[in-house]
């Protein structure tokens, strides 16, 4: 075996991989000669490897692709990537370890000079025959770049099932498996556990925790800022919240939209505090590159704007998946200018290694897509490089945050809910519901007015980092703003740890000194606001939920109820994104109600 796998890298160009990260020039990493040591020893048809961005899944799946070719087990490379940039990129990386590929492909018999070919997952939808003809002609590996696009759409799933179930093998590669919808997979294998969910089954995995603790990744910082929000709904009605407050689903949706408008004060806070944290990074890391991911392009082209304002230099502008734009990402990679600003298409497998600094600018709450988003601050160069992303304090962007180390799968059941079971016309009256939903707006349409955005300030909220949370509210450009934002860009992971309390130890030592009526803002006690690993996190909701089910059983009434009631009396969102003070808070009064009881 060893001998086998020794093989592989000597048929490697020495130049592979061009621009590695640190460390991983010369050799594979251990993740990498470990899936590769599996493979091999296994020979499946197909191999699904689950890595986090930033890991390498480029240099693993072309040094298989290598492999594969050299012992004759395939006679040509098949790539299918999500976007052209990434297409393109496959073919340079492909290159380099003396695999052509060619990315322009579109019909016909290939150049002799070619070892294969890279297209996108759209360019399948629309002929699948063809490559399902070019196949079936000669043995191919077939290599599904972050393979959940498949399941973007039915058509996308079915092309790639047509296409590609002749080919003698089949890698698929992702980032994170975990999708919202339901949709299957292709040539994903999907395991029943026992609460009957099936969920995918990677062959093998390696995590942002084992990445980290490697040092292949960064550790990353998120910044949280809060701020007061103003809106006018399409109803003509005038609202107010601060970011991060309890409120409805629609009501955290707007609330979030006013915040990133870039008319108002809180993007353009965020944007100067983003620029001061890069400037601190580049003490550290001279070339250190900063990127805002936009919701559209409207917004991307203003706040490009509100960037050469703040910074007297103009930021490169990405707007849309041309060929112009792969090539303004390519010329950013290769200088050292300071900021990016993109809409949606750098968040996913483009390589720019030197973004170090992030702004999520955009109202896309799904896991896959942030930690997507947040892998392209995570490339470690070299030891003790941090990430730093900024971000609006959102519950559910918060709870992403805490939970970067977790592994997921792709669910392909929903769970029923409490109830569902013994309803069997529950899923008729649900569509009946939407069906009369649907009727409502519908006529209702032409007299409501447009959303707008009326005002918002920031204000620095936390850190997050490693699962706790440091630090308490302060106004922008306040001294205790700059202690976080100043802190090195280049540290170990368990040295930002420490430096975090301590920052967190000299602002609570500092807030006690002053007046109630000189306090800077309104903020719960020091005491309130402990520090709370992810991990005690969990085991504060686990207690709060043994306690319920408890009180279940003594009331009679529904779990449903009393966490409701819960709610009302102590205050704060649902328990899944309740802080730790919140839940305690819960876990008292439900036992002051138990012991009532007795």
């Amino acid at each position: 075996m060893s001998t086998t796998a020794a093989s592989t890298s000597h048929h490697l160009s020495p130049a592979f991989p061009g621009r590695a990260p640190w460390g991983t020039a010369s050799k594979l990493r251990a993740w990498q000669q470990g899936a590769l040591d599996k493979y091999i020893q296994e020979q499946p048809r197909d191999f699904l490897a689950v890595a986090t961005p930033g890991a390498g899944k480029t240099t693993f799946a072309l040094t298989l692709a290598s492999w594969l070719l050299h012992h004759h087990v395939v006679q040509q490379v098949t790539v299918v990537a999500p976007t052209e940039h990434l297409k393109k990129q496959w073919a340079e990386a492909a290159a380099r370890v003396g695999i052509k590929l060619d990315p322009e492909y579109s019909a016909g018999p290939l150049g002799r000079e070619y070892h294969g070919i890279a297209v996108t997952y759209a360019g399948v939808g629309v002929r699948p025959m063809l490559h399902r003809n070019r196949i079936e002609q000669r043995k191919t590996l077939v290599i599904l770049d972050e393979i959940h696009h498949a399941g973007d759409s039915r058509s996308w799933g079915e092309a790639c099932l047509e296409a590609f179930e002749p080919a003698t093998r089949r890698l698929a590669l992702t980032g994170t498996p975990f999708r919202s919808d339901t949709n299957p997979i292709p040539f994903v294998t999907y395991e029943e556990g026992n609460d009957g969910i099936r969920r995918s089954s990677a062959d093998y995995t390696y995590g942002y925790g084992n990445a980290l603790s490697d040092g292949v990744v960064r550790p990353v910082i998120f910044l949280s800022y809060s701020g007061n929000m103003r809106w006018r709904t399409k109803a003509g009605d005038e609202l107010e919240a601060r970011l991060g407050e309890p409120m409805t689903k629609d009501a955290v949706s707007q609330a979030w939209r006013t915040a990133l408008d870039p008319r108002g004060d809180w993007m353009p806070n965020v944007l100067r505090a983003a620029d001061q944290r890069l400037t601190e990074v580049r003490k550290g890391i001279p070339d250190a590159g900063a990127l805002v991911i936009a919701a559209d392009q409207d917004s991307a082209r203003a706040y490009a704007k509100l960037i050469r304002e703040i910074t007297g230099s103009k930021a490169t502008l990405v707007l849309s998946d041309e060929a112009a734009a792969s090539q303004r990402i390519e010329d950013f990679s290769h200088s050292d200018d300071r900021w990016m600003v993109a809409v949606r298409m750098v968040s996913e497998g483009v390589d720019v290694p030197r973004l170090a600094v992030g702004v999520y600018a955009t109202t896309i709450s799904t896991p896959l897509f942030f930690a997507q988003a947040v892998g392209r601050f995570v490339r470690s160069r070299r030891r003790g490089e941090t990430a730093s992303v900024f971000l609006p304090t959102i519950p559910t962007l918060l709870g992403f945050a805490g939970e970067m180390e977790v592994e997921r799968d792709h669910v392909l059941d929903k769970p029923k809910k409490d109830g569902e079971e013994e309803n069997p016309y529950a899923e008729e009256e649900k569509l009946l519901e939407e069906a009369e939903k649907q009727q409502d707006e519908d006529t209702g349409e032409q007299d409501q007015l447009p959303f707008e955005a009326l005002e918002s300030d920031a204000v620095f909220d936390r850190v997050l980092y490693d699962g706790a949370e440091f630090g308490m509210q302060a106004h922008p450009g306040s001294d205790e703003e700059q202690d976080y934002l100043g802190i090195p860009g280049l540290l170990e992971p368990d040295q930002v740890q420490m430096l975090l309390q301590k920052r967190q130890a000299k602002q609570i030592a500092h807030s006690r000194k002053r007046p109630d009526a000189e306090a800077d803002l309104l903020e719960l006690p020091a005491e309130r606001r402990p520090v709370v690993t992810h991990k005690e996190l969990l085991e504060l909701r686990k207690q709060l939920n043994t306690l319920v089910g408890a009180y279940v059983h003594q009331s009679g009434k529904p779990h449903g109820v009393i966490h409701t009631e819960l709610r009302r009396v102590c205050g704060g969102p649902p328990s899944a994104e309740a802080t730790a003070g919140q839940i305690r808070e819960r876990i008292k009064k439900v036992q002051e109600w138990a012991t009532r009881m007795r």
